[in-house]
């Protein structure tokens, strides 16, 4: 098992490869998730200051 993660010296490189790899995989699902939704609240609070502004 220890040679499969040790993978014939380049283990370091490879491991290192796969576990920068998931990050970049995170970081592209998670900003434009979380820029979404800083958009939909921020439409959300337009929406809300333009009704009450109406209604005075």
């Amino acid at each position: 098992m220890s040679a499969w993660f040790d993978m014939g010296g380049h283990g370091l490189y490879v491991w290192s490869s796969y576990g920068l790899f998931v990050l970049v995989m995170l970081w592209d699902l998670l900003v434009p998730w979380l820029r979404r939704r800083r958009l939909l609240r921020t439409l959300a609070l337009k929406i809300r200051r333009e009704a009450a502004r109406k209604s005075v």
